[in-house]
């Protein structure tokens, strides 16, 4: 049986300004005394050798996840803890190790995340850092991370400079290469024979990655490009520029409470008969907002709720049975991170010292997948496959995305060739 996750106050570090208090989740077994600590307020340690992370001590694997857990956009990060945590209760012990997990909100700030970062690795010696969910803040975290040799898995930012030339052996993906999600929907455009699509994003790395990866794939007129704000709420200038171009489409990428807010007021702005194509914007963190609003818009995705396979029912059903919503994708790449270190841990026996076998045992990616095939690509980006979903209302009254029609097949992104990794 899995043990039972207690999660205690810290102390924030007066010394850096205001910042969130980590909160630790730590696996409860016998050693649960031992684990149940707190962060104390201190100097952080020296900056490790690089390449020399530190083993884990009395046989404890320390795992510390970044998240954004408040703002707009914590809807995001709290599947996303909510999926690692399922996963982690579940197992009892990752890997077979007592386990603590050390939890921290990045308050979607880079500044913040990159002390966070340097925290968990300097002062707390955790052997894995996972997160987070948004493109700025994994720029911000990442050398501090890797650098030291301490392996970092993101479950949802995946950025096209990390999958190509700035590829690290010691940074893992499982979720996807920033584009490929929109490139879905840009085919999807294509085959629809639509001939001008007005495209908007916010203004940060995902944003005008999501523009790059829809235009990829589709080779019709762009009728209007916007990048609004991060955090944008009112989109009102915005949806009158689409009524005067009337475009064929619109495509868009807004996450979060972004993305409740576009669908709620296209709908208010009349634009219903202009086909509404997104991705990471009608999905299950947003439909139990949107609700009917949303019924019957398309996006682009890599794993629906209702995929066919046991490895995904069981998911599902657990997570439901537990958070009393539907999963999303932030939710179930969390989940695998959780599924990928147990089964690397367990490869090497524990033993984290051994720092090329751990990252061959990472590479292999031994586990059930809810999304069903998965393996890593030269780049440590998954190969995967890719859907058009559509949002739904279930026979139980939750919303949902149901997949519609499987558009890429064990699809490589797009800057895996310009890795020189081996």
């Amino acid at each position: 049986m899995g043990g039972q996750a207690k999660t205690s106050g810290t102390t924030p570090d007066r010394r850096r300004g205001p910042k969130p208090e980590p909160t630790r989740e730590t696996i409860m077994t016998f050693k649960k005394k031992l684990l149940a600590t707190t962060l104390l307020a201190g100097i952080a340690a020296p900056a490790m050798a690089q390449d020399v992370p530190p083993a884990a001590e009395d046989n404890v694997l320390k795992i510390g996840l970044i998240y954004t857990l408040s703002g707009p956009a914590a809807a995001l990060g709290e599947q996303a803890r909510n999926g690692f945590m399922l996963a982690a209760d579940k197992m009892g012990k990752i890997g077979g190790m007592e386990t603590e997990i050390i939890v921290v909100d990045d308050e979607q700030r880079p500044d913040l995340a990159a002390d966070n970062a340097r925290e968990l690795v300097q002062r707390e010696e955790v052997d894995f850092v996972v997160g987070p969910i948004f493109s700025n803040i994994l720029v911000a975290i990442h050398q501090p991370v890797t650098e030291t040799g301490t392996i970092l898995i993101s479950t949802n930012a995946g950025t096209s400079n990390f999958a190509g030339p700035d590829c690290n052996e010691n940074f893992f993906v499982t979720s996807y290469q920033n584009d490929q999600n929109h490139e879905v929907m840009g085919a999807y455009a294509e085959q629809q024979g639509y001939q001008n699509v007005f495209l908007m994003a916010p203004n940060y790395q995902a944003g005008r990655d999501s523009l790059a990866g829809f235009k990829h794939s589709y080779t019709g007129n762009v009728a209007g490009e916007v990048f609004t704000e991060l955090g944008q709420l009112d989109f009102s200038s915005e949806l009158a520029q689409i009524a005067a171009f009337q475009p064929d489409a619109l495509f868009t990428f807004m996450p979060g409470g972004m993305g409740v807010n576009l669908v709620k007021q296209y709908g208010q702005a009349g634009l219903t008969s202009i086909p509404f194509l997104s991705a990471f914007t009608v999905d299950e963190t947003t439909l139990p907002a949107t609700q009917d609003a949303a019924l019957g818009l398309l996006g682009g995705a890599n794993w629906a709720p209702d995929l066919d396979n046991a490895a995904n029912e069981e998911f599902v059903t657990s997570y439901i049975e537990k958070y009393d919503h539907v999963p999303g994708t932030y939710a179930m790449q969390a989940y695998d991170a959780a599924q990928l270190i147990n089964s690397a841990v367990e490869k090497v026996g524990g033993d984290l010292t051994d720092r090329d076998a751990l990252r061959a045992a990472l590479k292999e990616a031994d586990f059930d997948s809810p999304r069903g095939d998965f393996e890593f690509g030269v780049n440590n980006y998954p190969v995967q496959d890719f859907y058009l979903v559509e949002a739904v209302k279930r026979d139980d009254g939750l919303y949902a995305t149901s997949a519609k029609e499987k558009i890429f097949d064990d699809y490589v992104d797009n800057y895996a060739d310009q890795c020189e990794m081996q």
